[in-house]
């Protein structure tokens, strides 16, 4: 595997060639792909190791893999390469509520008849579909948002998984009269800054189950209902208790993996897509790390907001659009699934038929699994809604960081998801 790097008009965006000499058979390729995807390690390993496998059954083509960065930079260059056609033959990209902003329909290639399709997970289909179009593949797992904690923390100072956030914020009580961090938070990368926000769903949605309904018809919103703000007001929380690191403005997503696997700090509020990351980069630590889902008021209500996995699609600017529908579907296999267990820990059950787990899964994905097989889970709320206003990650920046109270945060976000809705062309905005 050769890495070198291509400067583009966008800026200077990482490159991963496959090199012909390290597979012989692809010497005599007729095609060559571009596939775009975001740095993140997890994706870039999956998609090589994707990119291996098909090119070993398909010698008449060979794929380039470049990279983009995360969070919103990554997201800004995703839909100016759409716009001015220099998008790759294949890219990588959220399914659900961002998807939406892309205009589907309009930029990206129908996948409704492709052989596969039935086989994918319905809330899958939903999350990448506009009208009767399905325009995605799954990359990866279901994921899920919640906490990932450090099990020996916890067996030192007797604590139990909590099933509440009054629980929840006890336990940080402890863990801060140890000397230890209580909650890692990492806003050099404003996009973690969101995960108390977004985890709080499920216990939004448990109490008023139409919430997503009357937020996309513009009958709810966040700062008016108190149920929906307490993402914001418990964002706001754990920084007015005094449990963060105190490098929380200047740490990033590595560095809160890190803390967390050594023990620096006792929880991190993560997407379980960290869990790939954690297994390759802290194998010895692995038992210690486990994860619950983010608790709400009642015990008994317990349960997890999913997080859809991102997807495949292919550009309509695509001039390879056969051999580009090959590679997604070999994504979307039992064989592809195969590859990716392999390369990666699984963090999560796959969305397509017939794909199975490993039989020896570390006991974090475990934790993940529980919640799914006891059928208490929703998914998070940008599936279920095509709105999801961009400013978001900014003002849960401020708000955990002590900027800005929760309820004005909520206003503003209100007002973000307006302009959003109204851009989409939403009735009733």
């Amino acid at each position: 595997m050769v890495f070198a790097t291509r400067r583009t008009a966008l800026g200077t965006v990482g490159a991963l060639t496959l090199a012909l000499a390290a597979w012989p058979s692809l010497a005599s390729a007729d095609t060559e792909l571009t596939l775009l995807i975001d740095n993140a390690p997890h994706t870039i390993a999956v998609s090589e190791a994707l990119v291996a496998a098909f090119g070993e059954k398909n010698p008449d083509v060979t794929i380039e893999i470049e990279t983009r960065p995360g969070g919103g930079e990554g997201d800004n260059i995703v839909k100016t390469r759409l716009a001015t056609g220099q998008m790759t033959d294949i890219f990588w990209y959220n399914s659900g509520a961002l998807l939406q902003a892309l205009a589907p329909t309009r930029t990206l290639v129908d996948l409704a008849d492709q052989p596969y399709a039935a086989s994918l997970d319905p809330a899958f289909r939903a999350a990448v579909s506009v009208g009767d179009g399905l325009f995605g593949v799954p990359t990866r797992p279901a994921e899920a948002f919640g906490i990932f904690y450090n099990r020996r923390i916890y067996a030192e100072l007797g604590l139990q998984v909590p099933r509440t956030w009054d629980e929840f914020m006890r336990n940080n009580e402890a863990i801060k009269a140890s000397g230890r961090t209580a909650v890692i938070q990492t806003y050099r990368d404003t996009w973690t800054s969101q995960i108390l926000v977004l985890a709080d769903y499920y216990n939004v949605q448990v109490l008023e189950p139409d919430w997503a309904a009357r937020y996309t018809a513009n009958g709810a919103k966040f700062a008016d209902d108190p149920v929906a703000r307490k993402g914001f007001d418990r964002l706001a929380a754990v920084h007015d208790g005094g449990f963060l690191n105190e490098d929380f403005g200047a740490a990033g997503y590595e560095d809160g993996l890190r803390m967390l696997a050594e023990g620096e700090g006792a929880h991190y509020p993560m997407l379980t897509f960290a869990i790939p990351a954690l297994t390759e980069l802290y194998p010895d630590q692995m038992a210690d790390i486990g994860f619950f889902s983010q608790p709400g008021d009642d015990a008994a209500k317990n349960g997890l907001t999913t997080w859809l996995p991102a997807a495949f699609y292919i550009p309509q600017s695509s001039s390879h659009l056969e051999e580009a529908k090959r590679f997604l579907a070999f994504a979307a296999s039992p064989e592809g699934c195969a590859v990716q267990n392999a390369v990666a820990a699984a963090n999560g059950p796959y969305l397509v038929q017939g794909c199975t787990l490993p039989a020896d899964l570390p006991a974090v994905v475990r934790d993940v699994l529980s919640y799914f097989e006891a059928g208490t889970t929703a998914p998070a709320l940008e599936y279920l809604s095509p709105v999801k206003g961009p400013q978001l990650e900014q003002l849960t920046v401020e708000v955990g960081s002590g900027i800005r109270p929760p309820e004005d945060a909520a206003r503003l976000y209100d007002q973000d998801v307006a302009r959003q809705a109204q851009q989409l062309g939403l009735p009733g905005w």
